[in-house]
């Protein structure tokens, strides 16, 4: 993995780029407006780890209650902004740590160098975000069509519009939900720019779909290297898109700390409901978030023991009933039912420790 040489920039008190951890974000599926309801989600998303929030703002109502949002939250608030350059104005007059604009949409020169100078006034960041479905029709009838080159060459050109008037702190966004042609696009910009980059594979899907597309697509980005922030992009609740940013992260090994759940899968010898068991378990290591450990869930008692001798703890159940499992040796038998608490009894006391 080659190491990342991009520009630092600070988004409210958060540096990203240079050498800092790539920073986890996500989106509000609220509407902004809703003050209440938007800051509740941005809780329960920094509980997950979320260190960025986005919101939309579609509305002048909208970019006024960035004010109160900001209020109530301990992470930095960027505005997502289309086509009206008066709400991106508003946005950064009421508290946006950073805007998010794609310059093609906003319209004339005059008004996104309005939006840059109001920008300057107090050095908020701009991200300026190109997607494959908003390539200009010159782009695509020089390249044949939507390709990572014109993908690439439309950022580009908007960049050094926003330099032409006397403004660096950026942040580039180059997305498609083509996911080898997100791959080239970041490898072909990554050579060509400084400025740090916010990776994802937009419109990814659901659960299932988006999660493999988005670990196939920013495993390769990520592990060359490239990106400063990351957002998994799924049809789904924010927070799940938080929990697979930092298992795609901690398998890169980008990020330490937090529980790695390691579980076996279901076979003939499984004698207890280990797919609901492994769940739980996942669930339930959120809250141990300042442990670096590895923890096995197996199905059986005759291998358990020792395809768990990696771990840290471990929990294998047999009929009824099941083994609690600290580096491959058994401490204690236990009925099923009580295994998932004397997991977390275990978890509590690692912490307590440390």
């Amino acid at each position: 993995m080659s190491p990342r040489n991009t520009k630092e920039i600070k988004v409210g008190g958060l540096a990203m780029g240079g050498q800092n951890p790539i920073r986890i974000q996500s989106m509000c599926n609220t509407k902004t407006e809703d003050v209440e309801k938007t800051v509740n989600q941005i809780h329960e998303l920094e509980r997950a780890g979320c260190e960025i929030i986005r919101v939309a703002v579609p509305t002048m109502e909208a970019a006024k209650s960035l004010k109160a949002i900001k209020k109530q939250i301990h992470i930095p608030l960027v505005a997502d902004i289309h086509f009206d350059y008066r709400l991106a104005i508003a946005a950064i007059e009421h508290g946006a740590d950073k805007i998010r604009i794609n310059p093609g949409n906003i319209g004339a020169r005059e008004r996104v160098k309005a939006v840059v100078d109001k920008a300057r006034e107090g050095n908020i960041p701009i991200r300026v975000g190109v997607n494959s479905g908003s390539l200009e029709k010159h782009f695509l009838e020089k390249y044949g069509g939507v390709t990572a080159e014109g993908i690439v060459e439309s950022a580009l050109e908007k960049v050094a519009m926003i330099e032409d008037m006397g403004y660096g702190n950026l942040v580039i966004s180059i997305k498609s939900s083509h996911v080898m042609m997100s791959v080239k696009a970041h490898e072909l910009i990554s050579q060509k720019t400084r400025y740090p980059l916010h990776v994802g594979i937009t419109e990814a899907g659901t659960l299932t779909s988006g999660n493999i597309k988005s670990a196939v697509g920013l495993g390769i980005i990520l592990n060359q290297g490239i990106g400063d922030t990351v957002r998994v992009s799924l049809t789904g609740e924010p927070v799940e898109e938080i929990k697979s940013a930092k298992l795609i992260l901690r398998a890169l090994g980008l990020r330490k700390g937090g529980v790695e759940v390691v579980s076996c899968p279901t076979c003939g010898r499984t004698r207890i409901d280990l797919i609901r068991l492994a769940n739980q378990v996942e669930n339930m290591v959120a809250e141990f978030d300042h442990l670096n450990i590895k923890v096995a869930v197996m199905g059986c008692v005759v291998n358990g023991p020792g395809e768990a001798k990696e771990a840290d703890l471990g929990i294998a159940g047999g009929i009824g009933e099941g083994l609690l499992i600290r580096h491959g040796q058994v401490v204690r038998k236990l009925p099923e039912g009580q295994l998932l608490a004397a997991l977390r009894e275990e978890l509590v006391k690692m912490g307590q420790n440390l």
